[in-house]
C-alpha cells in the first residue's frame, strides 16, 4: 500500500461528500489517474473539478499535479523493490475459526501498522521534535485508556537517559501539568482518534502556556491533529470498536521507540552514561546477581 492510500483511508471519515466519491474513484483506479486530465477525471467520479483539487489539498498536496508525481514516484518504487504486499486481514476478533487464524490476524494487524505508521513518518519532523525535547526544560506526556500506556513507555525511556519528564495516568493529574508548563517546556499528547475530549482540553490548556505541543495521533483532520504545533502520525488496521488498541497501541509505540533513539543519539556519551546507572541502580534487583 502506497503512503497516498494510507492517508486517504486514514482521513477518509473527515472528507466532505464529493471529495469521498474522488477518494473511492481514485483508489479504484490508482493505475489510471495518470494519463487523464483533471477533466476527465472529474467527469468519471462524478464530481466538480474543484473538489479534485480539494481533495489532493486535504491529504496533503498542493494539487493534482503534485499528487500524480508523488503517486508515480511511490508505485516505481515499489516496482523496483519487487516486493508484494502481503495479504491485508483486516478483520475483528469476531468470526475467527481458531488459534491459527488468530496468530495469522494478530501478526499481519500488526506488521501492517507498523510499515503503514513508518510510511507516513516525516524524517525530518522526527528530528526537529527530538531537538525540542532535547533542549526543553521539561516534558510532559498526556494520554488516557489504551494511549496511557504507550505515554508511560515513553516515560519510563526519557527518564531512563535523564529527562526533566513528568506523566501520571489520573486526569486531575494531568490538568495539573497542563495548567503549569512554560514556554520552554514540550508537551506530547497521546490519542489515536485525536477526538478524545481529555486530551484535547490537556492541549488547549497547554497551548495557553506557550510551549511546544506535540501530538501523537491517527492521520487526519482531528481537534489534536489541528491544535498542535507538531504532529506525527500513526494508522493502523482496526475495523471495529469492540477490537479495542490492539495495532493502533502497537503504531503508536513504534513511533515513541523512532523518537526515542532520535533523541538518545542526539547525545550519545551522556546518554550511555544514564543508561548505565539506572542500569546498575535495578541490576542487584536480579535473581542470581553477584551485589
Amino acid at each position: 500500500m502506497t503512503n497516498i492510500e494510507i492517508r486517504i483511508r486514514g482521513i477518509y471519515n473527515d472528507l466532505s461528500n464529493a471529495e469521498k466519491k474522488v477518494a473511492v474513484y481514485f483508489l479504484d483506479n490508482l493505475n489510471c489517474v495518470f494519463n487523464k486530465p483533471i477533466a476527465i477525471l472529474a467527469q468519471e467520479s462524478g464530481v466538480s473539478q474543484v473538489a479534485w483539487v480539494r481533495f489532493c489539498k486535504s491529504i496533503g498536496f498542493a494539487g493534482l499535479k503534485d499528487l500524480k508525481r508523488s503517486l508515480f514516484e511511490e508505485l516505481n518504487d515499489t516496482v523496483a523493490d519487487g516486493a508484494a504486499e502481503p495479504e491485508q486481514m483486516y478483520t475483528d476478533i469476531k468470526n475467527l475459526s481458531g488459534a491459527g487464524q488468530i496468530v495469522a490476524t494478530v501478526r499481519q494487524s500488526s506488521i501492517q501498522a507498523i510499515e503503514d505508521t513508518l510510511r507516513l513518518l516525516d524524517v525530518e519532523l522526527i528530528e526537529t521534535v527530538a531537538q525540542h525535547i532535547i533542549e526543553s526544560n521539561s516534558v510532559r506526556l498526556f494520554g488516557v485508556g489504551a494511549s496511557a500506556l504507550v505515554a508511560e513507555d515513553f516515560y519510563n525511556k526519557l527518564l531512563r537517559i535523564g529527562k526533566n519528564v513528568c506523566f501520571c495516568r489520573d486526569n486531575h493529574i494531568q490538568l495539573t501539568y497542563a495548567a503549569n508548563l512554560s514556554p520552554n517546556d514540550v508537551a506530547v499528547f497521546f490519542s489515536n482518534s485525536g477526538m478524545t475530549s481529555e486530551i484535547n482540553e490537556h492541549l488547549e490548556i497547554a497551548k495557553a502556556s506557550g510551549c511546544t505541543t506535540v501530538a501523537v495521533t491517527h492521520f487526519g483532520k482531528s481537534p489534536l491533529a489541528l491544535g498542535s504545533d507538531m504532529v506525527l502520525y500513526t494508522t493502523s488496521p482496526e475495523v471495529y470498536r469492540r477490537s479495542g488498541a490492539m495495532s493502533s497501541r502497537i503504531a503508536q509505540l513504534v513511533l515513541v521507540d523512532t523518537l526515542f533513539t532520535a533523541i538518545a543519539s542526539r547525545n550519545y556519551d551522556e546518554v550511555e552514561a544514564c543508561l548505565e546507572n539506572s542500569y546498575q541502580s535495578c541490576h542487584r534487583h536480579k535473581i542470581g546477581s553477584n551485589e
